[in-house]
């Protein structure tokens, strides 16, 4: 790249990936202009400062901001390389539809600013042929350019699909070491967005065709999420028998070729716990496995709340603690949580009885409003709280020595205090009719 001048970029959505990746990418020198729907978001960036929570992101964004490198806005500014980060949820039918109008809105905002020679990628999670739903939305808006796979010549614009893989807690070091897959419209648009990324990804960037890319992000989450399925029916199995299922997968991951995931209170985040739904919508007859696995995740929050309410009824009028809101480990994202439905049901169940435990939260969400329940910290939660029930494995958690939880009633769902006395724990029998 070098002789080459280094291209202005315009990042749309600035949430958990868009900022982090803003910020990267402005560390590498290009002037980069953010652009957010929310005016606190907006305000929050041009003062220097973070509105989520990722570590070392905050001296990041304070130090490109101060150099002129990043700045954020209400309005998509004209660059040379548009990168769209906006959310993909699901419809609101019940039925776990992707809902890709964020990014077809986007789209058609870039689009009003475009020239000829820009690139723009996507980003965002996305099913199937969203690209290409981009792609015409950009069409649609400017007749005046040509576009890749539209038109026989060379095309103005080249369009791409190049998915994170990153793992909340360590977004920057991944975004920069992590192989990426860049899915171009046609060899020439992967090529080119190819020539973006290597700017700033240190890690092996390989293209492919839109389509696979597309899918290979989508397939990447549905194996951890039919893989964390299987840890958490043995879970439940283990629950029922009355053993201890850390010790069994402990020892059956000594096998050479054996290595089952980690249980927990279920699969939380906007990745894990929503893009097997894609898959699913795009080929309902064909993902049986897939489908079960999200009935497995899904059901293992319902167990959770069985064995949670059995372990608070068997201490009557015992003060409980709910460790954790998150969606994982030592961050502030509560998206698809399953530590949050927990809390929130055991708190509308038992009220002022709940004590919430979460170190990232300044207050309980919108859910949590009058049940009684109250947010508070580890050290009180200790002092006040005869129950405990681990949901989340932050480390202020683990750090908890078996001498300040001896003689209490524990649930552990993380598996984060193997030393725990059985004994402290609900009975085996009312935890199994619970389950």
């Amino acid at each position: 790249m070098r002789g080459q001048s280094l291209p202005t970029v315009s990042v749309i959505g600035l949430g958990y990936i868009g900022l982090p990746t803003a910020a990267i990418i402005a560390r590498a020198g290009m002037r980069v202009f953010g652009m957010d729907v929310t005016p606190h978001v907006v305000d929050t960036i041009n003062r220097g400062e973070i509105h989520i929570e990722e570590v070392d992101l905050d001296g990041l964004v304070q130090g490109v901001v101060a150099r002129g490198l990043l700045t954020a806005s209400l309005e998509v500014q004209p660059a040379d390389v548009f990168v769209i980060a906006v959310p993909t949820p699901f419809h609101k039918d019940g039925r776990h539809t992707p809902d890709v109008s964020y990014v077809l809105e986007a789209a058609k905002n870039v689009a009003a600013v475009l020239k000829a020679g820009d690139t723009v990628i996507l980003e965002s999670t996305s099913p199937v042929g969203t690209t290409e739903a981009m792609r015409d939305a950009i069409a649609a808006a400017r007749p005046d350019l040509a576009m890749p796979g539209l038109t026989s010549g060379t095309p103005d614009i080249s369009i791409a699909y190049c998915p994170e893989r990153v793992l909340p807690g360590r977004i920057l070091e991944e975004l920069a070491h992590n192989d990426r897959s860049i899915g171009g419209i046609t060899p020439r648009c992967a090529r080119k967005a190819l020539s973006f990324y290597k700017r700033f990804v240190r890690g092996t960037c390989v293209t492919t065709d839109a389509k696979s890319a597309e899918m290979t992000k989508l397939v990447e989450n549905a194996f951890r999420d039919v893989n964390i399925a299987f840890a958490n029916e043995l879970s439940m199995v283990c629950d029922k028998l009355g053993m201890d299922v850390w010790e069994v997968i402990r020892l059956a991951n000594r096998h050479p070729r054996v290595n089952i995931l980690t249980p927990g209170p279920g699969v939380g985040g906007h990745c894990i716990a929503v893009d097997p739904w894609f898959i699913v919508s795009a080929a309902p007859e064909e993902t049986p496995l897939i489908r079960t696995a999200r009935g497995v995740n899904d059901g293992k929050i319902h167990h959770v709340i069985a064995r949670a309410a059995a372990l608070v009824e068997a201490n009557p009028g015992a003060k409980v603690a709910c460790l954790g809101l998150a969606f994982k480990a030592n961050i502030d994202d509560f998206r698809e949580s399953p530590a949050r439905l927990v809390a929130a049901t055991l708190a509308r169940r038992y009220g002022e009885r709940i004590h919430i435990v979460e170190p990232y939260a300044a207050e309980l969400p919108r859910e949590f409003e009058g049940t009684g329940a109250m947010l508070t910290d580890i050290d009180s939660a200790l002092e006040d709280c005869a129950v405990m029930i681990v949901l989340v494995d932050h480390d202020v958690f683990r750090s908890v020595p078996l001498a300040e939880r001896e003689g209490k009633a524990v649930y552990d769902t993380r598996g984060i205090w193997p030393d725990q006395p059985v004994a402290a724990s609900a009975p085996v029998e009312e935890l199994r009719r619970a389950g």
